[in-house]
């Protein structure tokens, strides 16, 4: 989620100023997606509390931004991988001063495109980032997620639909509900939320938002 350049049209590149957008989020809670991945993860576990050395989980954080998300999974002493195509998004990460439990994270620098995963993850989540992988490398991207996830191990996050304002860019990915649902059936669907509204960007700027919030189980 950036800031549009007045010059561009139709089947042009979305440019995006993430400094405006990191700036914009500074101090904002971690995704409702992640809290609730989180929330279920812990059902599945009741008396964790209860064992003396929890097993630590493992969680990659794509697309992971300033790292609202990041943050909120080493607190709850997660392991992480944090990934962002912005070395300035990763320095931002490293920056914050409610980062603790820096020995559990590990970061890298790369594109959607040239992305490779570890195994046996238990999370993958990806914040309003899946939709700006180019579209000729999602299904590439998709297939990583999926195998890269343990069963029982969850993706959350967020896609967006065709309906969407940004729709018209082609170096975005979009969606139809249908192609969603498609996606997922290597999952068990636990949340899979629609919003198709008007409103408005990070930043301030007017927005038809067609968004699809999902959290999903892996079979």
């Amino acid at each position: 989620m950036s800031e549009l350049s007045n010059d561009q049209s139709e089947g042009q590149v979305f440019e995006r100023d993430w400094s405006a957008y990191y700036n914009a989020v500074v101090s904002r809670p971690p995704r409702d997606t992640l809290l609730e991945a989180l929330a279920r993860f812990d059902t599945e576990n009741p008396n964790q509390h209860e064992i003396s050395v929890p097993p630590s989980r493992f969680a990659v954080d794509l697309g992971c931004g300033e790292g609202r998300d990041t943050v909120e999974l080493l607190r709850r002493g997660w392991r992480v991988l944090a990934i962002d195509g912005e070395a300035e998004a990763i320095a931002r990460l490293l920056k914050r001063p409610d980062i603790n439990r820096q020995l559990l994270v590990e970061t890298r620098v790369v594109l959607f495109q040239d992305i490779v995963l570890p195994e046996s993850v238990d999370l993958v989540n990806a914040s309003f980032s899946l939709p700006f992988c180019p579209p000729k490398s999602f299904p590439s991207l998709w297939e990583k997620i999926i195998s890269s996830l343990r069963s029982g191990g969850r993706f959350c996050g967020q896609l967006f639909g065709e309906h969407d304002s940004w729709a018209i860019y082609t170096s975005m990915n979009h969606h139809t509900r249908q192609q969603v649902e498609m996606l997922l059936q290597p999952f068990e669907i636990e949340t899979l939320q629609e919003e198709d509204h008007p409103g408005k960007t990070a930043i301030g700027e007017e927005k038809h938002w067609h968004i699809f919030h999902i959290v999903a189980r892996k079979k």
